[in-house]
């Protein structure tokens, strides 16, 4: 649907919900499209094509909200959803922190982002980025077999609207080239391996050898993986996963989990959480991010913010809501789906690289880990407790020695947080990114 005809279409919608009764109301429309293909042992295994929209509407009446959201857009629908969500509204509780922006609140001019690639790939291209990709990681020595090799598009157009007079649409495109091979035998034992690229211009993306080579690579050296007995040593993540360490901060200080005193971080607003000069950037308006928009989901203006300066927390990741519960204002970080009210979430965000480099953070580890895999979701975001199954390389003398599996590294988040070291190697890959980080005194339990 054209972008006016989207706006149009939800503009009636709120005008018809506040006819119905509603006091106010806001709307979102989505529709996204994908193309997607699968390449495995050198033969093509899929070629599909989605095609997906949804409305959705959110209704008050006074403190009382409902949301509704139908994949159907014919009139006599979209009369039923408001109906629907009129009447929903006025049987539920009333909730005191609830409601839409004020118009002085709204974002004025909104930055142009270039999030969305203008090219849809034809299929013919994704299946030949497949093949190479799978091509590349199948000719690595000790490789014997194949998952396969994927690549996909997708783009989604995005328009809403509210009583309170936002209006906006824009377009977030993606690309996306994986492969996934197997190394070894049964006799000697096998280990998989796994490499990707994503970017929001299919151009951004590493090349299809490169991802595949890099796939087989991965798996080869993960051969004659040992398990290693319990000790307390630094732990190194790979920037590959080092990333699901920001992730667990920016859970821990979001504004939904703050407001029901339910992070460990609940009382760390101004502390020194991470060690001195270490920086954690938030930015909604980084070029071909992909996260990137540009306002956030409740129609409030978005801006790159330091989440954490020189080592220091500096704010909570706040929407509207858990802004007013918290008696402060929100920090442009609202989340937004046609089925589900909006919620916290941070955008770009990083970890800024530190000054040395990889081989120069692991030159003084005379016994360590290097963890490359992590399983299970052993993480209390109450307390900061932190247990999770790895796989790696065992460090040696400064050096990655041999592989290592079933092993579990735990410790607390407080405490990593604060002795966590940042290598100089960030490259943007995922939307919430990190170089590779080390955390002395960790516990690494195996045997």
């Amino acid at each position: 649907m054209a972008a006016d005809d989207a706006l149009n279409l939800l503009t009636d919608l709120i005008a018809k919900a506040k006819k119905a009764g509603a006091t106010a109301a806001d709307a979102v429309l989505v529709d996204s499209a994908s193309l997607s293909v699968a390449y495995r042992l050198g033969k093509p295994e899929k070629v599909e094509r989605a095609e997906s929209g949804d409305v959705g509407l959110r209704v008050f009446l006074g403190k009382r909200q409902a949301i509704v959201s139908s994949a159907d857009r014919s009139a006599l629908a979209l009369d039923e959803l408001v109906e629907r969500a009129v009447a929903m509204a006025r049987t539920v509780p009333e909730d005191p922190f609830c409601g839409l922006a004020e118009p002085q609140e709204l974002a004025g001019t909104l930055p142009s982002l270039d999030i969305c690639d203008p090219t849809e790939p034809a299929a013919d291209l994704l299946v030949d980025w497949a093949h190479r990709a799978e091509d590349a990681a199948r000719a690595v020595p000790g490789v014997t077999n194949s998952e396969g090799a994927e690549a996909g598009w997708g783009r989604s157009s995005v328009a809403m609207a509210a009583s309170n007079g936002f209006v906006h649409s824009y377009q977030v495109s993606s690309g996306q080239i994986a492969a996934a091979v197997l190394a070894g035998d049964a006799a000697g034992g096998m280990e998989r391996d796994y490499d990707y690229s994503s970017a929001v211009y299919f151009s951004d993306l590493r090349a299809p050898e490169e991802v595949g080579h890099s796939a087989g690579h991965r798996a080869v050296r993960r051969l004659g993986a040992r398990k290693m007995k319990t000790a307390r040593v630094p732990v190194v993540y790979d920037p590959r996963i080092s990333n699901g360490l920001l992730s667990h901060l920016a859970g821990a200080i979001n504004g939904a989990a703050i407001a029901r005193g339910t992070s460990f971080l609940k009382d760390s607003l101004g502390s020194q959480i991470l060690p001195e000069g270490v920086d954690v950037i938030d930015d909604p308006h980084r070029p071909r991010g992909l996260r990137s928009k540009p306002c956030d989901g409740e129609g409030l203006a978005n801006r790159r913010r330091a989440i954490v300066d020189d080592g220091v927390l500096t704010t909570w990741i706040l929407d509207l809501r858990s802004a007013r519960q918290l008696s402060l204002s929100s920090t442009g970080h609202a989340s937004r789906g046609t089925g589900s009210p909006p919620s916290p979430s941070v955008t770009n965000l990083w970890l800024a690289p530190g000054p040395v480099t990889v081989a120069e953070m692991i030159a003084d580890i005379p016994r360590g880990f290097y963890v490359t895999e992590l399983f299970g979701m052993g993480v209390n975001g109450v307390t900061g407790d932190y247990s999770r199954g790895a796989s790696g390389f065992w460090i040696d003398g400064g050096e990655l020695v041999f592989p290592v599996h079933e092993v579990t590294v735990a410790g607390n988040l407080k405490d990593m947080f604060r002795h966590m070291v940042a290598a100089s190697d960030l490259v943007f890959r995922h939307g919430i990114d990190a170089p590779t980080i080390r955390i002395d005194g960790m516990t690494v339990a195996g045997a």
